[in-house]
């Protein structure tokens, strides 16, 4: 793996790597506005992501410490995702992207 020195990386790119995709914005918007949403709320919301794709891009999320996975010792089993520090951090950009989307729709 070939991996560039710290001062020759390009911020956006850093940015775009960690929260792009179809998906993992639409989630992370959807936990700005619902702040801890349980695993079928969210897929229900985000219809037609499939369950395989939600959970690689929680996954993700997760790895990037942009949200949280609490499990609780319940049957059937309870999940809930909520925002890291990290992942609030992006509310004002995506409330940006938001305006700038109504702008222009």
């Amino acid at each position: 793996m070939n991996i560039e020195p710290v001062e020759d990386r390009c911020p956006v790119e850093f940015a775009v790597n960690m929260i792009g995709g179809k998906w993992k914005l639409l989630i992370i918007n959807r936990l700005i506005r619902h702040s801890t949403i349980r695993f079928n709320e969210l897929q229900k919301m985000l219809d037609p992501i499939t369950h395989r794709t939600l959970t690689r891009q929680l996954r993700e999320l997760e790895e990037a410490g942009l949200i949280n996975r609490v499990t609780h010792p319940v049957v059937p089993p309870k999940v809930e995702y909520s925002l890291t520090e990290k992942g609030q951090s992006l509310t004002s950009i995506l409330f940006q992207l938001g305006d700038w989307g109504s702008k222009h729709m």
